[in-house]
C-alpha cells in the first residue's frame, strides 16, 4: 500500500535525528555555550551587537553582566523599528514575520519577531523531534499509514509595510513545505479559514471522512472540536470514528483538567498523550517518554536559556543563571536568548527541573499569572495540583476556571473566588471545596500560614459556571481560536467581574 510505503520511508529519516538529540543530552552545556556563542557571532554586526560589542563577549559572565534582561515593553520599540521596515536592528537576517500574541486573552497585543532561521531550526524541527521521539517510544506505530488532524488558532495572516503578522500556527502552516500537508487533515486551505467556528464545522465535515491516526491542537479547543465530530456523527466515541487513532499530541495549557474528559472520548489503554511546551517566542521542551508529565528541554533550537529563581525575582533587575547551575525542585522564571533576535528576554513562564541528567521539567505558572494580595503567593502549579486532587474525590470533571482575589473590606478578611465550569459536577460540592482549601494548604505554606483562623483569607467562594460561560466570554472578546487562554489566576478581579456579569445576563 502507498500509505504504509510513506510510513516506512517518513520513520526511517525520522528516526535519524535521534542521534543528535543523543548529543546534547551528552553534552548540554557544551551545547548550549556553543549555541550563545554562535548567536553573538551571528548578529555581532546589528544595532544591538554593536552596542553590547558582541564581538568582545567570549563567555557566559560577560554576556550576563553586559546584555540587559529584557520584558517585551522594553523591546517594543526596536520590534516596532522592524515591522515599519528598518532591519539589522537585533538580527543579522531580514525578518518579515511576526507572531502575534497576547498570551492570555488580555487587549494588548505583542508582535514576537520570527525569522527565517527560528522556523527552520526551531518551529519546524520540533514537529521533526516530536514525531522522532513518539516513534522510537512505539515501535509498533502506524501513525503515517493515516493522517494527523491538526488545530490552529486563528489563521488570518495581515500585511502592514511588508511584514506578516497572525497566530504562530497560521505562520507555521503558511510556510511549511508542500509535502508537509500530504500527511495532514484538514488542507491548508481549510486550516487557514479565519472565521473560528465556520471552520470548526469545515474541519469537522473533512475529517470524518479521513483515516485519523494523531491530533494536535490545545486541548481546550480540541474539546471542543472533539465533540462537535461525535455530535455530527452520532457515535459515542472517537475510537468509533477514527479506530487507528493512536497519540494526541497537546501543549499551550496545562493538560490535567481535561484528562478524563479525553479518556471518555478515547476509551482505550493503548492511547498515548505527547506534550510539547511552546509559546510565540519558540519551542522548549518535548515530553520523550510514554507515560510522562515531565518534558525534555530541548538544547538545540536556536535558544539559550537562562533562569531565575522566583524566591529572588525582581522582573528586569533579577539576576539569572545559565543550565550549569540549576537545581532540582526550585520554581525559576525562565530566561530566552533566540535566533529571532529576542536577547536575554523575559518570556513570563515559570518552571521547576524535574531532572538535570537529562535536564527535564516542568511549567509551574506564570510570572504574571499568580495570586499575591495577601502575601499567599498562589501558583498555577498550586491550583492545578489541588482541583486534580479535588476532582478525584469528588469524581467531577473541570472544563476551565480562573481565580481572582477577594479583597479585605474593613475588618473582614478577604479571600479568593474561583469560577469553575464543570462538565461533571462533584458529587459532593462541599466535599470538593474542602479538598481544594486542604491541598492548597498542604501544598502552599504561604498559603496555609495566610488562612490560619481565617485571619487573612477565609475559605474560598467557589462560582459554578453556566454551560459555556468561558466560551461565550471569550466570542464576546473576538478571542475564540486555539492559541487564546483562559487566564488562570490573577491579583486584579477584572476577569472575575466581567465573568459574573455574563453570567447574570444569561440567567437573566
Amino acid at each position: 500500500m502507498p500509505f504504509q510505503l510513506v510510513h516506512a520511508v517518513i520513520s526511517w529519516v525520522l528516526k535519524r535525528r535521534k542521534h543528535q538529540i543523543d548529543s546534547f543530552l551528552k553534552f548540554p552545556i557544551e551545547v548550549q555555550n556553543e549555541l550563545l556563542n554562535r548567536l553573538l557571532y551571528t548578529a555581532k554586526h546589528t544595532e544591538i551587537g554593536k552596542k553590547y560589542d558582541f564581538e568582545s563577549i567570549k563567555m557566559y559572565e560577560t554576556f550576563a553582566q553586559r546584555v540587559p534582561i529584557q520584558q517585551y515593553e522594553s523591546i517594543e520599540p526596536m520590534i516596532e523599528r522592524v515591522r515599519q521596515g528598518e532591519q539589522y536592528i537585533f538580527w543579522s537576517t531580514p525578518i518579515k514575520w511576526f507572531a502575534k500574541s497576547s498570551g492570555t486573552t488580555n487587549a494588548k497585543s505583542k508582535f514576537i519577531p520570527v525569522s527565517e532561521e527560528a522556523l527552520e531550526e526551531c518551529h519546524f524541527n520540533v514537529g521533526k523531534d516530536l514525531l522522532c521521539l513518539y516513534l522510537n517510544n512505539n515501535e509498533d506505530t502506524e501513525l503515517f499509514v493515516g493522517k494527523g488532524l491538526r488545530l490552529g488558532g486563528s489563521s488570518s495572516i495581515y500585511e502592514d509595510n511588508n511584514s506578516y503578522f497572525g497566530d504562530l500556527s497560521a505562520i507555521i502552516i503558511e510556510n511549511l513545505p508542500f509535502w508537509a500537508d500530504l500527511n495532514s487533515s484538514p488542507k491548508q486551505k481549510t486550516a487557514l479559514m479565519s472565521e473560528w467556528e465556520s471552520k470548526i464545522e469545515a474541519i469537522v465535515e473533512e475529517t470524518i471522512q479521513e483515516d485519523i491516526t494523531s491530533l494536535y491542537g490545545v486541548p481546550s479547543w480540541m474539546l471542543v472540536l472533539c465533540n462537535k465530530v461525535l455530535e455530527r456523527t452520532g457515535k459515542q466515541n472517537l475510537l468509533e470514528v477514527w479506530p487507528n487513532l493512536e497519540v494526541y499530541f497537546h501543549g499551550g495549557v496545562n493538560f490535567n483538567p481535561y484528562r478524563e474528559q479525553f479518556k471518555k472520548l478515547i476509551p482505550s489503554d493503548k492511547f498515548k498523550y505527547y506534550e510539547t511546551y511552546n509559546a510565540s517566542e519558540g519551542f522548549f521542551a518535548i515530553q520523550d517518554q510514554n507515560d510522562c508529565n515531565e518534558l525534555l528541554l530541548m538544547l538545540d533550537y536556536g535558544i539559550f536559556y537562562e533562569f531565575i529563581p522566583m524566591n529572588e525575582f525582581d522582573g528586569e533587575n533579577s539576576k539569572a543563571i545559565s543550565l550549569k547551575d540549576v537545581q532540582l525542585n526550585t520554581n525559576y522564571a525562565l530566561v530566552i536568548t533566540t535566533n529571532a533576535g529576542l536577547w536575554r528576554y523575559l518570556i513570563g513562564d515559570t518552571i521547576k527541573f524535574t531532572s538535570l541528567n537529562p535536564h527535564r521539567i516542568k511549567i509551574t505558572g506564570r510570572t504574571k499569572h499568580f495570586i499575591n494580595t495577601f502575601g499567599e503567593e498562589l501558583i498555577i502549579d498550586n491550583t492545578e495540583e489541588a482541583l486534580k486532587k479535588a476532582c478525584l474525590q469528588t469524581q467531577a470533571e473541570i472544563i476551565e476556571y480562573t481565580v481572582a482575589p477577594i479583597y479585605m473590606d474593613g475588618t473582614t478578611s478577604g479571600g479568593h473566588e474561583w469560577m469553575i465550569e464543570f462538565s461533571v459536577l462533584p458529587s459532593n460540592f462541599e466535599l470538593f471545596s474542602q479538598v481544594l482549601d486542604d491541598t492548597l494548604k498542604a501544598i502552599n505554606s504561604d498559603y496555609e500560614a495566610k488562612r490560619y483562623m481565617n485571619m487573612a483569607l477565609n475559605f474560598p467562594k467557589i462560582n459554578i459556571a453556566s454551560k459555556n460561560l468561558f466560551y461565550d466570554w471569550l466570542k464576546l472578546k473576538g478571542k475564540l481560536g486555539g492559541q487564546n487562554k483562559i487566564p488562570r489566576l490573577s491579583n486584579s478581579r477584572e476577569f472575575m467581574d466581567e465573568l459574573l456579569s455574563l453570567a447574570q445576563v444569561k440567567i437573566d
